[in-house]
């Protein structure tokens, strides 16, 4: 089948599943429900992953998609706070630093592995 086709079939997963969980999300205060609404969007964009596994274990699979964009906003978040730590210290940031900002730290993210 063409990749069009695993890519929808996924998505199908992702959005059946997200509806089991319906009840649980309408006792949710709002803000709470706009959080879970968002988590829900994170299995989208790794449609092309998530359809090469999805039917083996669709759950999981939504959930592992969940986690990794959690994980890579707590890199983020670990990233540019220690960006303004050195920043504020002793240590200047060279015109590299700044542009390998400017890619996004996502990027950057991966330079500690």
């Amino acid at each position: 089948p063409p990749m069009g086709r695993n890519n929808d079939t996924f998505t199908l997963i992702i959005d059946r599943n997200r509806e089991t969980w319906s009840k649980f999300r309408r006792a949710l205060r709002k803000e709470d429900q706009e959080l879970f609404d968002e988590m829900w969007r994170a299995p989208k964009v790794h449609l092309a992953a998530g359809a090469f596994i999805a039917s083996e274990v669709p759950l999981e699979t939504i959930f592992m998609s969940m986690l990794l964009e959690q994980y890579k906003k707590i890199r983020y978040l670990e990233t540019a706070q220690y960006v303004r730590v050195i920043g504020d210290g002793e240590a200047s940031r060279t015109s590299d630093d700044h542009d390998s900002s400017r890619r996004g730290k996502r990027d950057n993210a991966h330079d500690n592995d």
